[in-house]
């Protein structure tokens, strides 16, 4: 197949740099463990861009070739797959896994949209119920996936009502992406986050801190985007009128009852949901790892006593690809940053300290937001962004916590083209005669909420997070 033009472009730029660093006389001071570095790390990011190979197959083989050229040991390539956060995903796809099997989401849905009497409060009901399935729900993904069916039962109840519907297949991956940030297991690209801020600066940025930063970003930048979402497509009569949506209508959709008495699998798994997530809250008091509390909870859930589902069923609704698509582009960002690479680079911007700290997270933010235009893997986004961004925070005297939190929230929007993300693709490719957005809508969508969401994590970045105990500078020795 032949090369578009901007792989072609893509593929020379890349080449060209290679050559450049494979010669020893070029860019003295750059060490050999650096070059090999800047060489892979670039050829990766090009074939993610460019090519149609898996993500994980070409992170899969850019770790090998960084281990067998010894920039990093084995221990560091395999340990990544032993991270506890790895296994913290592990055992929330378990946990999603016996709470979507007991039909908990579709009671949930006929509670929140039943009390909808008009299309604003739908809406953003709506919204508020994605947003709490980033706490039940590992990966965007996997909540467009539950979703999905709640959708379907809207759009039946709405079928003489086209704008609605084209609106709300719109509302729902955005508000699914958006909301990501909520939670440490939003998203892969959470965990690499924090990886990478470990092993880069020491700070252990757990679950509680992630929540207590993005659950309020989270919240605002959702309901910001449903309401523009539904001023800019629909009009005023379609915004008017009641709106009843019956229990009958979401049930349906659902193969479990969505109203009356909870069944005692259901009873059982919203106990044990609701345990794991306040253990997760309560870390500080009790100082038990999220990835424990995580794993206790799978077992629970997977008990042939307690449980609602196998522990071999949970485990086939892991997504193994993404675990090591994660494992290796975490190793891929050590590399980076152990082989003196990411400080090399750093060292090219210019300004460097000069630079004042709101102009450096405006441009971090800036950049993370375009960043889903070439690379569509959010984990790959992370993975290339976040050690850059850190280095050169900690060269500029700002926080690295601030700016690899405001990089990867950033990078949360992938909205403007149907296969930015899987939500959005998802949405976009509906059963047959079930309305939903073009191209053209999403690209209208996209020109308002990518400055609005750029500029509310700049808010936040600058306003909001200082106040909870991320302040925008580094704090100096005394």
């Amino acid at each position: 197949m032949p090369l578009s033009l901007r792989q072609t472009l893509c593929l020379c730029a890349v080449l060209s740099l290679c050559a450049l660093l494979a010669v020893p006389g070029n860019f003295p001071g750059l060490s050999g463990d650096a070059r090999l570095t800047l060489i892979v790390f670039p050829l990766a990011t090009c074939v993610w861009i460019a090519t149609s190979v898996d993500d994980t197959y070409v992170a899969l083989g850019a770790g090998l070739v960084l281990t067998a050229t010894g920039v990093i040991s084995s221990e560091t390539l395999f340990a990544t797959l032993g991270d506890e956060t790895v296994w913290l995903l592990i055992c929330a796809f378990v946990l999603a896994t016996a709470v979507t099997k007991t039909g908990l989401a579709g009671r949930a849905a006929a509670f929140l949209v039943g009390g909808a009497a008009t299309v604003r409060q739908l809406v953003h009901l709506t919204t508020a119920g994605l947003v709490v399935t980033a706490f039940a729900v590992p990966a965007t993904s996997g909540r467009a996936a539950l979703a999905l069916p709640v959708f379907l039962a809207l759009a039946k109840a709405l079928a003489d009502r086209t704008r609605l519907v084209v609106m709300l297949a719109l509302l729902f991956p955005t508000v699914i992406l958006l909301s990501a940030v909520a939670t440490l297991i939003g998203a892969g690209a959470h965990l690499i986050t924090v990886s990478v801020l470990w092993e880069r600066t020491g700070e252990d940025l757990g679950f509680v801190a992630w929540l207590i930063l993005g659950l309020p970003l989270a919240v605002v930048s959702s309901h910001l985007a449903a309401e523009l979402v539904l001023v800019t497509t629909t009009r005023r009569g379609d915004r008017t009128g009641p709106v009843r949506i019956t229990t009958a209508q979401i049930q349906e959709h659902s193969d479990a009852p969505v109203e009356g008495p909870l069944t005692p699998s259901e009873a059982r798994c919203l106990l044990l949901l609701g345990t794991v997530v306040l253990l997760w809250c309560g870390e500080p008091l009790h100082g038990v790892s999220p990835a424990v509390v995580a794993l206790i909870g799978a077992v629970v859930a997977s008990s042939p006593a307690l449980g609602t589902v196998r522990l071999k069923d949970g485990l086939r609704t892991v997504p193994w690809p993404l675990l090591l698509f994660m494992a290796a582009t975490m190793a891929m960002g050590t590399a980076l940053a152990e082989s003196g690479a990411a400080d090399w680079l750093v060292g090219w911007v210019p300004g460097g300290a000069s630079v004042p700290p709101w102009m450096f997270l405006a441009g971090v933010i800036v950049i993370s937001t375009a960043a889903h235009l070439a690379l569509q893997s959010r984990s790959a986004r992370s993975s290339v962004l976040v050690p850059l961004v850190i280095a050169a925070a900690l060269a500029a005297g700002v926080n690295p916590v601030a700016a690899a939190f405001a990089s990867t929230a950033a990078a949360g929007f992938c909205h403007t083209l149907p296969a930015s993300a899987k939500p959005v693709a998802l949405f976009a490719d509906l059963p047959a005669g079930t309305p939903t957005y073009t191209p053209r809508d999403l690209l209208r969508l996209s020109a308002v909420l990518a400055p609005l969401t750029a500029a509310l994590v700049l808010l936040f970045a600058l306003a909001v997070w200082p106040l909870l105990g991320v302040p925008v500078q580094l704090e100096t020795q005394p």
